[in-house]
């Protein structure tokens, strides 16, 4: 397997589906926490390494085409802390601008050293109330401040996607995604819908996304990831005229839309690692579904530093686990940065330095 290794390390990769908050490395969570006094169950690093969120009401997955597991998994820890808890704790341990460029520069030297990857496109939140306080433009600065101290010391490139939380109403998305298109910043390029898809169908947000398309954001939503149905799939594409798709693993549940994901080639940010563990093996199979019924699917971390994961590292359980062969992920390489939201110019950089990688 060296040279396997060797290869998918040295493979020009992108991360197009990933959450800033979920890039934090576990001792910076800790060192922040204490530095804030926050209240925890326990030591920040133990939070991190029990994050393991439940699953919702299993009687929704009883019947889907892949089977889903219904009971526990051997690797669950006897304390859970969701993914959702440990993020709100990060959001409560981030003081001012420094810890925003921390957090970015952070994860790019992470994406770069653990996994060799040249390009990231994270998602950023609602701020909380003292990030709120420093000002929409200060805080985009503070995390882009980020963003070039890593292009300067690895070369890696990133920009930002501003997250809509879809457990809030149509009405708060809308005036998010006012304020970032009132406040346009180079490296800010796109939207995305975030959290738990039952709490939140993507009709609710068609006019906070009809404004960022008129305003040329790009678009992508979480979506057929939660509710066991291909509809939302739909919905991302026609209402809100979303760019790419992210996870998407449900729209196995429906043939005509796999068809059309098919003959459209649909860009799809799929990952094998979730904070529910029991899901694993679901999240897996449904890959290779999607895989062999010609869906365009490539490879991204979401939540590294909760899950914990890195880029390389889902690019291996696809070689190893799923058993997707070494051509067939530098194609899904190459996919990523065709879906990617790089200027063309950097894309054909990208282009030609996969092409000069030799298979093993």
């Amino acid at each position: 397997m060296a040279d396997a290794e060797s290869f998918l390390k040295d493979l020009p990769k992108v991360d197009l589906h990933c959450h800033l908050l979920g890039t934090v490395r576990p001792m910076t969570f800790g060192e922040l926490a204490r530095r804030e006094g926050l209240a925890l169950p326990d030591d920040p690093e133990r939070i991190f390494a029990d994050i393991n969120s439940r699953p919702p009401d299993p009687e929704l997955y009883r019947s889907t085409r892949i089977p889903m597991a219904q009971g526990r998994s051997d690797d669950e820890p006897e304390t859970s802390y969701s993914l959702f808890q440990a993020s709100n704790w990060v959001r409560e341990a981030l003081r001012g601008p420094d810890d925003l460029t921390r957090i970015v520069y952070e994860a790019l030297e992470d994406a770069h050293t653990l996994s060799g990857t040249r390009h990231v496109e994270f998602s950023i939140d609602v701020p909380p109330p003292r990030i709120a306080a420093l000002g929409f433009t200060s805080m985009v600065e503070a995390y882009a401040e980020g963003i070039r101290l890593a292009e300067r010391d690895f070369g890696i490139t990133a920009r930002m996607l501003a997250a809509i939380d879809r457990s809030g109403t149509g009405e708060e998305a809308l005036e998010w995604i006012r304020t970032v298109v009132d406040h346009p910043h180079e490296y800010l390029v796109g939207i995305g819908l975030d959290n738990l898809e039952n709490s939140g169908p993507p009709e609710r947000f068609a006019d906070a996304y009809r404004l960022a398309g008129e305003a040329g954001l790009r678009r992508t939503a979480h979506t057929s990831e939660h509710v066991p149905a291909a509809v939302n799939a739909v919905t991302c594409l026609d209402v809100l005229g979303c760019e790419r798709l992210d996870h998407g693993y449900f729209v196995l549940e429906d043939d005509a839309v796999v068809a059309r994901m098919r003959d459209e080639q649909v860009a799809f940010t799929v990952v094998s690692t979730t904070s529910r563990r029991s899901w694993r093996p679901w999240r897996r199979a449904s890959i290779r579904a999607m895989i062999d019924a010609g869906l365009n699917v490539f490879p991204a971390s979401d939540d590294p530093g909760m899950f914990p994961t890195t880029l390389l590292n889902e690019y291996r359980i696809l070689h190893e686990q799923v058993g997707v062969g070494l051509e067939q992920l530098a194609a899904m390489a190459l996919a990523g940065v065709e879906a990617s939201w790089l200027p063309e110019e950097q894309k054909d950089v990208l282009r030609a330095d996969l092409r000069r990688v030799e298979l093993p």
